[in-house]
């Protein structure tokens, strides 16, 4: 096992899935259930498979003989290994399909490598890699969109180049909603507002605010106040553009209050030793079937601390 990823060494063997629905109107206990609609297992082997992960309920395995499968639960058997079951102590998966994965990121983990000194550093990417591939090693991930090291919350990776092209092209059109939350240094005394400007960057990498076209591209910030609470400002923040460091630029330079531990633009605290920046809510339509799709995070309760 590498990291905490659960996976099995040797040779992959090909899943044999057996799928089956509670069609009827009580709650039955799951070994009664798989006996029902798999004759042709033992309790042995019912046991066996509960014991090394074989079974799920409504895709969360169990290992529980009698948990309940209620009206309209499915059950599914893999008989020729145990589900793959994704735990990372810096990042859950909080929705997966055929085509797209969303997760959210712990604070202080790249999402994709950066450069060659950050190669064998581990990543949201690298991570997820060995876990689609621990089902087939034919399976791959493919980024659509990043989030900086410092920050934590939601962001989506495709499974297939359609998912990833689809979303990429039409990214203002596909992504309906962005907001993240963030803690601002001072009080910020207007209770909303829409921040607009130009977005350049120095040779240094330095993300800089201009009233000027010329020296970079608009960005749009529409922000509210949250809270605010022991000279600090909890504030949600919007993105009607996407542009590399946008809220951090715009919290330090066009609202004159830096985001909590974020010295790179101002900030003269850290009292959380991060980056005080959580993308909260993602919803898009998706990129195959073009159903809306929602996601939300609660506020970091560390977050929150600094407000009262």
């Amino acid at each position: 096992m590498k990291g905490n990823i659960a996976t099995r060494r040797g040779p992959v063997r090909e899943d044999k899935i057996i799928a089956r629905q509670n069609t009827g109107d009580d709650a039955i206990p799951l070994m009664q259930f798989v006996q029902s609609v798999f004759a042709q297992a033992t309790r042995n082997d019912i046991k066996r498979w509960l014991k090394y992960g074989h079974i799920m309920i409504n895709g969360v395995v169990t290992t529980q003989f009698d948990a309940p499968v209620a009206p309209g639960q499915w059950v599914e058997i893999n008989v020729t290994r145990p589900f793959v079951v994704f735990r990372h102590h810096r990042m859950q998966i909080v929705y997966e399909d055929d085509d797209i994965i969303v997760v959210n990121k712990g604070y202080g983990l790249l999402s994709v490598a950066t450069g060659q000194q950050n190669r064998k550093e581990e990543t949201a990417y690298s991570i997820l890699k060995e876990y689609v591939k621990a089902k087939h090693p034919a399976n791959k991930i493919f980024v659509i969109h990043r989030l900086d090291r410092g920050t934590s919350g939601l962001m989506m990776f495709a499974k297939s180049p359609e998912a990833q092209i689809a979303m990429q092209h039409n990214w203002n059109n596909m992504v309906l909603e962005r907001t993240y939350v963030a803690v601002l240094e001072g009080i910020v005394d207007t209770d909303r507002g829409t921040i607009k400007s130009y977005l350049g960057e120095t040779s240094q990498f330095e993300v800089y605010s201009s009233d000027r076209e010329s020296d970079g591209r608009q960005a749009i910030t529409d922000y509210r106040v949250l809270k605010r609470g022991s000279g600090r400002t909890l504030t949600e923040f919007s993105l009607n553009t996407g542009r590399k460091n946008q809220i951090r630029v715009h919290a330090a330079k066009e609202l004159g209050h830096p985001i909590v531990g974020d010295k790179k633009y101002g900030a003269k605290t850290s009292p959380i030793n991060r980056i005080a920046l959580h993308a909260r809510t993602l919803r898009f339509a998706h990129p195959i079937t073009r159903r809306d799709m929602k996601f939300e995070t609660p506020v970091p309760q560390k977050f929150s601390a600094l407000v009262r």
